[in-house]
Order: structure tokens, then C-alpha cells, then sequence
């Protein structure tokens, strides 16, 4: 088995660590310790998984670990400063966090903690960015364009949103993808223009060899699975659109200034992934006002996972500026269009901008103030279920 990450190639039939094309030598611990992370790419590997594994179980100290731990790291070309390969979580273990593919048919599977499975591959976009991609559940298969904060490990055990995959996946394939930047998609972002988004889509429908299917988008992914739809009308059979937008926030009427943009920007590289932070209290009081402490938390180890601040930076300002005004009255396919009332991340007159340009779309408004909508309330149930019985009516060409 040959596993590539960032520059490096790890081969374990011949024990052997490859980096920028030449042989890296390695301790037996170090590259059993490298094999584990790459097996596990995403996870978290716990301390316990760490001794069992390398050590078989026997008492090891501290300093042994983070010996092996800096010998790995130094192998692959990371440090413990930058972490941009191997991410110390404190108190808890290492993840690998960069993507991860394989040669052979055993690509990494997660299992959940409900025991069901996902499997993740990669597709290569336009520009030659990796973009880590997840199938799971079981039917007709139905697409979910890339959207802010995702993690495929991380969402596949999220309170917040395992359910909503659970709900899609119980009577269809689910195909959805980490947007890049972000995840376990590649980090170095090359480009966050919306045409790049776009091949990002294509990159992943091409991947799963997908002829004909629904696509559904949530917030950013809105204006990405419009413009793809726009541009590929005999690929997409109906399109289902939550929370999205035509106009980023700072090309509306009345939007942001641009010192109130780079207030923003300041606080987001500050607070990015810390609770008691001033960005973290506007965050969760535009995404969700509702949170409650654990789902909270959720969302903040989501942040840590999903994207570095400088990244999460330069994606926000992006899609800020994103618009397909021009493209909605191309969209002839069945079109369902939810929007959260109070949404104060994108407003409602934004999904009515949607729905009232799209031709024949339909239109439901929920009643929340959550941008996220979180399980258990009622918005939630309701958007599951005007979700499932809009593609019922429209599995023609599932």
C-alpha cells in the first residue's frame, strides 16, 4: 500500500518514506507511527491508539512520545510550530490534517460512532487541488455542493450535523465534499474564486461518475450549485437550496462597508476556534443564536478542525463577493428554495430573491432565527421533511 500526502509518499510494503522523490530514512517507530496517522487521516489519534499500537500496550513516558512524535514530523517536513501535517490536539493526541490518498482499493473508510460507515476518496480540481470527497448511505445518489466549515470525520460524528446526514443518507447515497481550503481537502489555496468552487464540483461529480442527479446546497454552496446547474442543466435532475444567497454580503443593498469587513476579518483571525472569544459570541449569535453549551463546543472544535484562521479569512471575504443574479432565470429545473425567517447570516430577502427569479421554483419559509439549523427544533424537522418529499416528486432521473 502507497499512501501520498503533501509532498510525500508513504510505501509499506517496502518500509520505505519518500519525500519531494527522495528516501527519507526513518526509525521503525516513527514509520509505524506515520502509517497509523495516515490510516486514520482526519481522526484523532489518541494517545491510548498511539501506545497500544507503536509500543503494543506497555507503559511509555511522555518524553518518548513526543521524541517520535518531532521524528515524524521532521521526516515529512513539518514542525511543532507550524503543525501544518501533524496537529498536536492537546491532552487528547495527533491528526494528521493534511489529504491523504492511496494506490489501491483499501482507501481510508471511517466508521462512525453509530457503526455505520463513509467512505472518503479524492478528486483533482481543474488547478490540480486535491478535494476530499465522502459516499455514504444507500439508494439513488444525490450531491451536496461544499459549503463553510465542513469536515468529513468531523461532521460524520457532529451533534450538529450527523443527523442531517443521517437523514439524507437513510434512502440515498450521499456524495459531499470538503470545499477547498478546508477539511480534508487540500490546504493551500491557490484560488477562492467562484469558478473555482465550481470545477471543485465538477472535479467531484466527474470523480463519482455521476451522469444525472439532485444537487443540494446549503448557504455558500448556494450560489456554487446555481452556477454549476446554470452552466450543466442535463447533469442536475432538481436542485434543493437552503440558507443560500444571489448577492454576497458585500455586494448587496445597504452591505457591509469595508472597514466593517476588515473589523470583521480582525476579529475572525483573533477568535478563530476559541469559546470565550469576542468573534465566537458573534458567530454563534448570527449561525446559530440557539446553540446550546454542547453544540456550541461542537461548533468550535469544528472551527479548529475545519480551517486555519488565515484561511477561514480569505474563503469569508470570497464568498462575500460572490453573485449569480445573472444565472437565476437559466435554472429550468425543479427548484426547492428554504430560508430560516430571522437568518441573520444571509437575510430572507435573499432566499426570496431566489425563489422569485428561479422559474417555477417553489419557496418555504422556516420559522427560525438559526442560519445553522440545529436538530430538535422545529425548522429543523421541517426542512428534512420538505427536503425527502421534494425528491420523491422529483426522482424522474435519480
Amino acid at each position: 500500500m502507497r499512501y501520498w500526502f503533501s509532498t510525500c509518499v508513504l510505501d509499506t510494503d517496502r518500509h520505505l518514506l519518500i519525500k519531494d522523490g527522495q528516501p527519507v530514512k526513518t526509525e521503525p517507530q516513527v514509520f509505524d507511527l506515520l502509517h497509523l496517522l495516515v490510516r486514520n487521516a482526519g481522526l484523532l489519534v489518541t494517545r491510548d491508539q498511539i501506545v497500544t499500537e507503536i509500543w503494543n500496550g506497555r507503559f511509555i513516558s511522555e518524553s518518548s512520545i513526543s521524541a517520535r512524535t518531532n521524528a515524524a514530523r521532521k521526516a515529512v517536513g513539518d514542525n511543532g510550530r507550524e503543525q501544518a501535517i501533524i496537529k498536536t490536539v492537546t491532552r487528547r493526541g495527533l491528526q494528521l490534517v493534511t489529504p491523504v490518498s492511496t494506490d489501491g482499493a483499501d482507501e481510508p473508510e471511517a466508521v462512525s460512532a453509530h457503526g455505520d460507515r463513509q467512505r472518503v476518496r479524492f478528486a483533482t480540481s481543474q488547478d490540480g487541488t486535491k478535494i476530499a470527497y465522502a459516499t455514504s448511505g444507500n439508494g439513488p445518489k444525490i450531491v451536496r455542493a461544499g459549503h463553510f466549515l465542513t469536515h468529513l470525520e468531523m461532521d460524520w460524528n457532529s451533534l450538529i450535523w450527523r443527523p442531517y446526514l443521517d437523514a439524507l443518507g437513510q434512502h440515498h447515497t450521499l456524495i459531499r465534499y470538503d470545499q477547498r481550503g478546508t477539511g480534508l481537502s487540500d490546504r493551500k489555496l491557490s484560488s477562492v474564486d467562484l469558478e473555482s468552487y465550481v470545477a471543485d464540483l465538477e472535479a467531484v461529480v466527474n470523480s463519482a461518475r455521476l451522469d444525472r442527479f439532485p444537487l443540494i446546497a446549503l448557504s455558500q454552496g448556494v450560489p456554487v450549485a446555481i452556477r454549476y446547474a446554470a452552466r450543466h442543466p442535463e447533469r442536475v435532475s432538481c436542485l434543493v437550496l437552503y440558507g443560500g444567497y444571489a448577492e454576497g454580503r458585500t455586494l448587496r443593498d445597504g452591505g457591509q462597508s469595508s472597514e466593517a469587513a476588515d473589523a470583521m476579518m480582525t476579529i475572525m483571525r483573533e477568535g478563530w476556534g476559541k469559546p470565550e472569544s469576542a468573534f465566537m459570541r458573534a458567530f454563534t449569535s448570527l449561525f446559530c443564536p440557539e446553540a446550546s453549551q454542547q453544540q456550541l463546543a461542537d461548533l468550535v472544535e469544528m472551527q479548529l478542525a475545519s480551517a486555519s484562521p488565515e484561511n477561514a479569512n480569505r474563503i469569508r471575504m470570497a464568498i462575500d463577493r460572490f453573485s449569480i443574479v445573472d444565472q437565476l432565470e437559466n435554472i429550468q429545473m425543479p427548484t426547492l428554495v428554504l430560508h430560516s425567517r430571522n437568518d441573520s447570516v444571509h437575510p430572507l430577502s435573499e432566499g426570496h430573491k431566489l425563489a422569485s427569479n428561479i422559474p417555477g421554483a417553489e419557496f418555504t419559509v422556516l420559522e427560525s432565527t438559526n442560519h445553522t439549523l440545529l436538530p430538535g427544533e422545529p425548522a429543523w424537522s421541517e426542512w428534512v421533511r420538505e427536503t425527502m418529499e421534494f425528491l420523491e416528486r422529483n426522482n424522474e432521473a435519480v
